[in-house]
């Protein structure tokens, strides 16, 4: 259990979470009796999520799933701190990272209203050095006035003033609990993406989506660094490869059954 904070702020720790009872744990246990509050929104686990999360905190709520940005939106709604920490049941915050919380957030004449964070992303084992998941995020920000896109995934923060400042102890990342979860994963978010692209008036092409593959597979692997990982930067970069290739695949797909519908009679 995280020691108590003797920062000055109140600080809100708000999760949304679904099946994540063989990880969810790890993640609460970093935060209780260092946060001010746990806010989790629920959207229908059946894993016994539900029962480990109300050992750890009484504001819990059970809803249906609207996707990530409303969802946040709906948690945001529900704290009350000074501060909001969004974090995801597969990050743990390390004892490093709430001291150096607490001594940013007590700093006086602090102006920042966004602390971005690095990313420790773990891969079979491993953590990643180079690339896309070792990007600072920005989970930390000061609650008036902040809301996150209604966007059903990769939903961004918005901020009436946005003042950056990157922290230097990381966040720890389990985002993958084997290959089959990694791929799935990365497949899911590529059909959201296409289908909100598609709602927004944007095609693709299979050509588009194959050329993407290799851009975003270089980006990881040579321009980012990822080579330096060994053999987990060259997965990872062939992932986001797929990635990449996923989204506009399914962007073209989307086009193909939508053209398949209007000539039916």
């Amino acid at each position: 259990m995280s020691a108590r904070s003797s920062r000055r702020t109140t600080l809100s720790v708000m999760m949304i979470v679904r099946d994540e009872g063989d990880r969810i744990e790890a993640s609460l246990q970093s935060v209780v009796g260092w946060a001010s509050e746990i806010i989790v929104l629920d959207s229908g686990s059946t894993d016994g999520t539900i029962d480990i999360v109300s050992r750890y905190t009484d504001k819990l709520w059970v809803t249906d799933w609207p996707g990530y940005g409303p969802q946040r939106n709906r948690a945001l709604n529900h704290c009350s701190g000074d501060w909001v920490l969004s974090i995801d049941a597969d990050e743990v915050v390390t004892p490093e990272l709430r001291d150096e919380i607490d001594r940013v957030l007590d700093e006086s004449g602090c102006d920042f209203t966004v602390l971005k964070m690095p990313w420790k992303t773990f891969l079979f084992g491993r953590p990643l050095k180079h690339g896309r998941y070792t990007s600072p995020q920005a989970k930390l920000f000061r609650r008036e006035g902040a809301r996150y896109r209604d966007h059903q995934v990769h939903e961004s923060l918005m901020m009436p003033r946005r003042k950056e400042r990157v922290l230097n102890a990381p966040l720890e990342h389990y985002s993958w609990r084997n290959y089959q979860h990694v791929q799935e994963k990365h497949l899911k978010y590529g059909c959201l993406l296409a289908a909100q692209k598609f709602a927004n008036g944007r095609r693709g092409s299979l050509a588009y989506a194959a050329l993407r593959f290799g851009i975003d597979f270089l980006q990881q692997y040579l321009v980012r660094g990822g080579f330096l990982d060994g053999s987990r930067g060259f997965l990872m970069a062939v992932i986001l490869g797929q990635y990449a290739f996923h989204k506009y695949a399914a962007l073209w797909a989307l086009e193909a059954e939508n053209t398949m519908s209007s000539r039916k009679p």
